[in-house]
């Protein structure tokens, strides 16, 4: 039996409500993340570790990032680097945090914590904001892509 007119615009509007929004969400740009000199051999590896990065961490849905410089889950967003330089405070001293067989280097930052991975081939920043804490949800999420494609060299501790 066919539809009413009625009930038929209506199921017509409402598809291209939904139509109108998907094509202004594809089209919308992404978060935009400040280029970065990555680390000369790592180009590799990171394309690696960025196809292979879970789709949630935290709890926060991945975000589409301008350029592909990065990847991003959340408001406000959670940012992960792939082949950054080794942080100007890490000393031979300095403390390594361990999360799920990942070590990192812990530095607070205005609104949150930035954790570097240590000891791997490559290194693998991550910008956790404050409203996101427990961080370590994040880091745990991250640890099996990161462990795939970033082989550790010199384990922390």
């Amino acid at each position: 039996m066919p539809l009413p007119a009625h009930l038929l615009r209506r199921r017509v509007l409402g598809a291209a409500t939904v139509l109108a929004a998907l094509t202004l969400t594809a089209c919308s740009p992404g978060l935009s993340v400040d280029s970065y000199p990555t680390e000369k051999g790592s180009e590799v590896g990171c394309g690696a570790l960025y196809a292979d990065l879970p789709r949630t961490v935290g709890g926060l849905d991945s975000i589409l990032v301008e350029d592909d410089v990065a990847a991003a889950w959340g408001t406000p967003a959670v940012v992960l680097r792939c082949g950054v330089g080794e942080p100007d405070a890490l000393e031979p001293t300095s403390r390594c945090d361990m999360v799920a067989d990942v070590g990192w280097f812990t530095e607070t930052t205005h609104d949150g914590f930035l954790f570097t991975t240590i000891g791997r081939e490559f290194s693998v920043s991550v910008e956790v904001p404050e409203a996101h804490a427990p961080a370590a949800d994040v880091l745990v999420d991250l640890a099996g892509s990161i462990e795939k494609h970033d082989p550790d060299e010199e384990p922390c501790v």
